[in-house]
């Protein structure tokens, strides 16, 4: 993979991390209309691992906030009286909002590298995401503080999150969703979103990095690249979004989404563009995985 090309895809996944525009999406689209063809499973392991970058910058931006909630779980499992505290009831919101999609991520995880990739089922994705947005925004109470987060709520935007294993759908559109459907206003529901990012990205990090290590390994250098230049974007992404959503809310992406959603279906569908594009199959990986340096 040449650096350029790792740092480009770095800056996408910095920029769209964190926006509810999906970064699964932009990493597949952009190699695509750039005529890029990486093995299908290099460049899954690839963007799963650069996303590691971002969730430095969460841990980072989000330090005391992470620091309060897992102390807060740890202490509530040795001391019963500690678990109403917001700390503790954050901590575990978290916890049991990550264990839906890490478990759907191991039974679906060869769909969601080979059939979820598919362009097409991108840009429904894009599309149908956008309307529950639309609606989370239009109908979402938006009357609660990220203080009152309890175990419920990580349950709920917990199987909200599941969603965005469908690349197109976007996690942190549909975990931001899921916390307006629960009531947060724009704040709480952006932070509660990007604490439960943490578990769940770092876990699909690791397991990426691990299980492609031996393909990962003659790009090493793109791969650290990548995931240093989608730190300081996503960190500055953050940093934009919440502000940018307590003014604007999630709305104006609506439209973004529609338009880049209808604009690969007509793509796909005038021929311009193969659903497959970007990514060589699964199927073809033994034999093109050879000519990747």
């Amino acid at each position: 993979m040449e650096l350029i090309h790792a740092i480009i895809l770095g800056i996408v996944q910095g920029l769209t991390e964190f926006l509810p525009i999906s970064s699964n999406a932009h990493l597949r689209i952009v190699p695509a209309l750039l005529g890029w063809n990486y093995p299908q499973s290099t460049l899954t392991a690839f963007t799963a691992v650069i996303q590691l970058g971002t969730v430095l910058a969460v841990l980072i931006y989000f330090a005391k906030d992470l620091k309060a909630a897992i102390g807060g779980w740890a202490g509530s499992l040795s001391d019963p009286a500690k678990r109403n505290t917001h700390e503790a009831k954050m901590g575990w919101a978290v916890f049991v909002g990550t264990l839906p999609i890490i478990v759907l991520a191991l039974v679906f995880r060869h769909q969601i590298k080979d059939t979820f990739r598919d362009l097409r089922i991108i840009a429904v994705a894009l599309i149908v995401m956008s309307v529950v947005m639309f609606l989370a925004e239009k109908f979402g109470k938006k009357n609660r503080n990220v203080e009152s987060v309890d175990l419920k709520d990580g349950v709920v935007v917990g199987l909200w999150q599941v969603l965005a294993l469908i690349p197109g759908v976007s996690r942190s559109g549909s975990t931001i969703s899921g916390g307006l459907f629960q009531g947060f206003d724009h704040a709480a529901a952006a932070r509660f979103s990007f604490l439960m990012a943490v578990p769940s990205v770092t876990a699909a990090g690791i397991f990426e990095a691990v299980e492609a290590r031996h393909e990962l390994k003659p790009i090493l250098t793109a791969v650290i690249v990548g995931t240093v230049v989608a730190f300081i974007v996503g960190y500055a992404s953050i940093a934009w979004l919440m502000k940018f959503l307590q003014r604007r809310g999630i709305g104006p992406f609506v439209l973004y989404r529609i338009v880049l959603g209808v604009f690969l279906l007509v793509m796909v569908s005038a021929g311009k563009l193969a659903a497959n594009a970007g990514a060589e199959s699964s199927k073809t990986e033994p034999a093109a995985s050879t000519n990747v340096p």
